[in-house]
């Protein structure tokens, strides 16, 4: 599901990717549809990458955290929080 404020949802996306296949320059469609050379350019490039599934959310959330606090101390720190 896209953010409130997102210019393009999936239906959206698909139109730019459509209007691009169709012959019509990138920075012509961009500016149609209210979003950046640099945004269209993104989303014809997923779709060309990796096809319909690119053209979908994806979670912004880090693949790993490096410097994450260990697991025992974070379920000290709970317990304290609990009793205290």
């Amino acid at each position: 599901m896209s953010h409130r404020n997102a210019r393009l949802t999936v239906h959206g996306r698909r139109l730019l990717v459509q209007r691009v296949q169709a012959g019509r320059p990138v920075a012509h469609v961009a500016a149609e549809m209210g979003i950046s050379r640099v945004t269209a350019h993104k989303w014809v490039r997923r779709w060309r990458e990796e096809g319909e599934p690119g053209l979908h959310d994806r979670p912004s959330r880090p693949h790993s955290t490096p410097h994450r606090t260990p697991a025992g101390t974070e379920a000290r720190i709970c317990e304290l929080r609990q009793t205290r």
